[in-house]
């Protein structure tokens, strides 16, 4: 019996004397800890809950005088299996969702410092009054941990930049014998003081510290905002219509989305209050969501941004666009964020986050399709993403309704062969936003050379020298 194991009621007790009775889950209480958002379920030996940065310490000394696996977790959102417990039985869930009390606003700063279980949602529920909004779009409502542990980026990217490029501070509990509480950075824009040390845990899934607190830069929410939808003439022209886009109204940009039409018609079909934005011809192969967004008014700079974005789409008709839906923002987006719940609807999604530079982007999709469509035929693709950043998210769907029933072992030929054209043909990332976790390590020590894996694992061993905390080994393995 392993030493986790054999301590396992011991230290369930004490965990228990740590958290109370209200921050302790046994059982089937901690059903929904043990599931992924999309992949995964494991079984944990506990739910931990603490509600103040004493009580991680006091958790975290405890794990690691019984040697005992810890796995933070904030919203349970993430899509590689990083804040998922394996089947072990052994690990024990800290999750951050009693960590929210603190959310301090200094306006003139432009900064909020907040607890890590906050969620997005809550964040700028209360930045609106200040006028301010920590503008990381995405479909799922995520923690302020959890996001820099994944270093989100979302659907805005292009403007403000992903989590890494709005984190002024960090809080961190260490997972060594004494779980000394890091803090680094401060509320500054400007700090030359030495190595950015509170990047070593941005984008790390969770692995060698759990994150107690942050302070965010955050944003003027935007007084104005113009919206369209737009049919190019080619995919050369997208990165054409691009390019004109930020010479013309650079400044303003804040989305350039693309989508399939498979993507389109998945949500038209299955999300109820959705309607086609091109009704009555049907949704055009590709289009653009395009969005520009002002943090002034028109009464002061005299710039009507809607009225700009016409007159740019009137001067590229023929040249890059054929066809356009200048509407409603909120019906557009809406189409948007439905894509993921329109692509469940048709079976069981094979999603791929992938990335390659934007130059490439339409060669890659088009070339991707064709391998589906060749090697693959009995799937059917549902692709869309953050053109502008090179982001795709190349979802491909095995029907419910489809001839061959699903195999894992089908799966995993699809992925070998996205992955490879994604890192080897296109210089791209196979892991785009989502991080890395237990669903795609095995790529991670495919595609990344040998020394950085070392140098990756030696600075885990600086912060957790048991490497107890998260779920991620970053080690110098062989290929798989």
């Amino acid at each position: 019996m392993s030493r986790e194991l054999h301590a396992a009621p011991h230290v369930v007790q004490a965990l228990g004397a740590i958290v109370g009775e209200r921050g302790l889950l046994l059982g089937a209480d901690m059903a929904g800890y043990e599931q992924g958002a999309r992949y995964g379920q494991g079984q944990a030996l506990c739910v931990v809950r603490p509600a103040s940065v004493e009580e991680v310490q006091a958790v975290v000394r405890c794990c690691v005088a019984h040697g005992v696996p810890l796995l933070p977790q904030g919203a349970n959102t993430g899509l590689v299996g990083a804040s998922t417990p394996d089947a072990s039985g052994a690990q024990v869930v800290l999750s951050t969702s009693r960590l929210r009390g603190l959310c301090d606003i200094d306006a003139a700063n432009r900064s909020v410092t907040v607890d890590a279980g906050v969620t997005l949602q809550e964040l700028n529920e209360k930045l609106e009054p200040h006028g301010l909004w920590f503008p990381i779009d995405l479909g799922a409502d995520p923690t302020v941990g959890g996001m820099i542990a994944a270093n989100t980026g979302g659907t805005r990217l292009i403007r403000y930049g992903d989590v890494r490029h709005n984190l002024l501070a960090l809080q961190a509990v260490l997972p060594t014998p004494e779980a000394e509480v890091l803090e680094l950075g401060r509320a500054l824009r400007k700090d030359n003081t030495g190595p950015d040390l509170k990047q070593l845990f941005v984008g790390t899934s969770g692995a060698g510290a759990v994150i107690t607190r942050a302070t965010l830069e955050v944003h003027v929410r935007p007084q104005q905002s113009a919206t369209a939808l737009v049919v190019p003439t080619s995919d050369d022209a997208v990165l054409q219509l691009l390019q004109a886009l930020e010479r013309e109204l650079g400044d303003y940009l804040s989305a350039f989305e693309g989508l399939s039409g498979h993507a389109m018609q998945a949500a038209i079909d299955h999300v109820p209050d959705l309607r086609n934005p091109f009704a009555p011809e049907p949704a055009p192969d590709f289009a653009i969501l395009i969005e520009l967004e002002a943090a002034s008014s028109k009464a002061y700079t005299g710039l009507d941004l809607q009225e700009a974005l016409n007159q740019f789409l009137q001067d590229q008709f023929e040249q890059t666009i054929e066809n356009a839906v200048i509407g409603n923002g909120h019906e557009l987006w809406h189409l948007r964020h439905s894509i993921s719940e329109g692509a469940r609807a048709l079976g069981k999604p094979i999603a791929f986050d992938v990335s390659v530079p934007r130059s490439r982007i339409m060669a890659f999709c088009r070339a991707a399709r064709a391998v589906v469509a060749r090697e693959f035929p009995f799937l059917h693709v549902v692709d869309f993403g953050h053109v502008a950043d090179g982001g795709v998210h190349f979802n491909v769907i095995w029907l419910s309704d489809a001839a061959q029933p699903y195999d894992a072992a089908v799966v995993q030929r699809l992925r070998d062969r996205i992955y490879a054209m994604v890192v080897q043909d296109y210089a791209g990332s196979y892991s785009a936003e989502h991080g890395v976790g237990p669903h795609n390590l095995a790529y991670y020590r495919r595609y990344t050379a040998p020394a950085s894996r070392r140098l990756a694992q030696g600075l885990r061993r600086l912060t957790d020298p048991q490497q107890l905390c998260g779920t991620v080994d970053f080690g110098d393995h062989e290929a798989q």
